[in-house]
């Protein structure tokens, strides 16, 4: 289901407009277990609820529903399908942690087709929290990671044809528009279990035809996710050199730790990254999703279209529309 005046003016939106600009929307009845980012969490979802039903870790659950869209052929902006650098390369970042401060993070990651695995066995198996490159490669070959070539037939095509014109734009919630030689995206999926323990997984290949070399929020703590015992868990999507300027996701559980609800914690966050960069995000897209150790929930973007899926303690999942700054469109 698919569901200065430099500032708000900036976004095409009146001051009267900062408040809660998207029309009601529908919320889960139930208590949340899961919540992860666009319409392809809803699967990413079903295979964490049900790793968590065999075993009852919350890290298998993050770590096999996040291998879901990075298996995926067809998922441009997650896993081995990437679209490449503009040299060519196909690089992947990940993430993984829980509450009790266990993290660990790859980034530029080539050959392994699933980095969030690699990013589970660096918090394991390592003293570090985050390798990159080569040296991301070399502990992967290390530790008995199967290689994959990469880029695929039809990834290498995006590349060859967009070499023509060599020109980037980032097209807003181009996530939900799957099969586009500019996906770019992620997936974060945080994990709440009933006794209030939390874990988060956040994995992606960057912006397709990015400079090569070049890392996003999602791999970094606190900036694409962060989970804190207790308090909650966050995640980010968008553009991610917006939500590193902030250190988003820690920012949100800054905030529900000072007492805001998810939901106003996602906001706040939206909200300070439009005073901080004006017009320069009047068309990019960046969306905070949260959850606190009750399993209440949170959602806010800065331009309508951001979707999430929420799955409740019976595993029921639903696909959501984001709150958002910005008014949708009218419907014709």
């Amino acid at each position: 289901m698919k569901t200065s005046r430099r500032g708000a003016m900036g976004l095409g939106i009146g001051g009267a407009a900062l408040g809660v600009a998207a029309p009601a929307l529908a919320r889960p009845a139930n208590r949340t277990l899961i919540l992860s980012t666009w319409d392809f969490g809803a699967p990413a979802n079903a295979a964490a609820f049900a790793q968590w039903k065999k075993s009852g870790s919350l890290l298998d659950a993050v770590e096999a529903g996040a291998r879901v869209p990075e298996a995926d052929p067809k998922n441009h902006s997650v896993g081995f399908a990437g679209y490449p650098d503009r040299d060519g390369h196909v690089t992947l970042d990940a993430i993984i942690m829980d509450d009790r401060g266990n993290v660990g993070a790859v980034a530029a990651l080539e050959d392994f087709a699933h980095p969030i695995s690699v990013a589970r066995r660096v918090m394991e198996k390592t003293p570090h929290t985050f390798l990159v490159g080569e040296g991301a490669h070399q502990f992967a070959e290390a530790e008995g990671f199967e290689k994959v070539a990469m880029p695929t037939a039809e990834a290498e095509k995006a590349w060859r044809d967009w070499l023509k014109t060599a020109k980037y734009k980032p097209i807003v919630n181009i996530e939900n528009q799957r099969g586009s030689a500019l996906d770019h995206d992620t997936i974060g999926m945080l994990f709440c279990a009933p006794d209030g323990q939390l874990a988060g997984a956040c994995t992606t290949s960057g912006m397709a035809f990015k400079l090569r070399g070049r890392v996003g929020d999602s791999p970094q703590a606190g900036s694409g996710l962060f989970v804190e015992a207790g308090v909650g868990g966050a995640t980010a999507t968008g553009v991610g050199e917006e939500v590193t300027r902030i250190a988003g996701s820690a920012r949100v559980v800054a905030s529900m730790r000072a007492g805001m609800s998810p939901q106003a914690a996602c906001r706040e966050a939206v909200l300070h990254i439009l005073k901080l960069r004006g017009d320069a995000v009047r068309d990019a897209q960046v969306g905070f999703l949260a959850i606190n150790h009750r399993g209440e929930i949170g959602a806010f973007a800065l331009q309508p279209g951001f979707t999430y899926a929420v799955t409740d303690l019976e595993g029921r999942t639903q696909v959501l529309a984001s709150e958002s700054l910005k008014k949708p469109a009218a419907s014709k």
